[in-house]
């Protein structure tokens, strides 16, 4: 292989992991994110709203130093929040309606919903 040719590739190699890079910045830059907290074993806030048909990402924050898992079976999801750490999970798209959630490990107090309007 020549230089010319080795330049032509190095250069194009370096177009692609530009144009890679712009489209996922773009994607996730456009990926609304809601905070919910996990504190004394209540989701705050308990309830959120977020537009029908776009996918939203959650990050959990677990402040309580007992672990908790997110549920729901409507969203069909599931993820353990380790005590003191936070977790993301992504939902949507989604139609509009109301999607219960709640704690696993605590279910009688950390119970909330996704409300998709």
């Amino acid at each position: 292989m020549n230089a010319a040719m080795i330049n032509k590739t190095s250069f194009f190699i370096l177009r692609v992991t530009i144009i890679i890079f712009i489209c996922q910045s773009i994607v996730y830059a456009a990926t609304p994110v809601i905070d919910i907290e996990i504190r004394n074993h209540l989701f705050i806030p308990s309830e959120i709203v977020i537009p029908e048909n776009t996918k939203v990402k959650l990050v959990i924050h677990n402040h309580d130093e007992t672990d908790e898992e997110f549920e729901s079976y409507e969203l069909n999801r599931e993820k353990v929040i380790i005590g003191q750490r936070k977790g993301i999970i992504f939902i949507g798209p989604l139609p509009a309606g109301e999607y219960p959630f709640f704690g696993e490990f605590f279910p009688k107090t950390a119970q909330g919903k996704v409300i998709v309007k």
